[in-house]
């Protein structure tokens, strides 16, 4: 990585996996200015993963559309948008598990989501489930 400053290279001094989040956090030092900058390093989900929509075509994965759907689900709490934040990163964090055939399933990750809400909030559990139905 090239420093924000003055565009040379630098060298990483601390780093740390957060394992809840699924990403890198990193103090890099300048090798020629000698400034320290932090960096988050997460995966790209659109490119990294696919998605199996409900007619079965691939489309790339968008967690900004899992963010939109839970939040709607929690929209009858105050906090609803920083439940919604925290709830979309750990479902987030279960995606290796809904894979099928390379690709994130549908009905594994509404499951997933499902779960995740209705232990965190019943009702929201409920309200995403009634708007994305599971195929038997």
């Amino acid at each position: 990585m090239v420093c924000t400053y003055c565009g040379k290279n630098t060298k990483v001094t601390n780093s740390r996996w957060q394992k809840r989040a699924n990403r890198v956090w990193r103090r890099r030092e300048c090798l020629g200015c000698r400034n320290v900058i932090t960096s988050l390093e997460a995966p790209d989900y659109a490119v990294s993963f696919s998605f199996r929509n409900k007619t079965g075509s691939l489309e790339p994965f968008l967690r900004d559309r899992l963010f939109i759907a839970v939040y709607k689900s929690l929209e009858h709490r105050k906090t609803a948008v920083a439940d919604a934040t925290a709830l979309t990163e750990t479902i987030m964090s279960g995606l290796p598990g809904c894979m099928q055939q390379g690709a994130v399933a549908r009905d594994e990750l509404t499951r997933h989501a499902t779960s995740v809400l209705g232990r965190f909030d019943r009702a929201a559990g409920v309200q995403y489930q009634a708007f994305h139905p599971v195929k038997d």
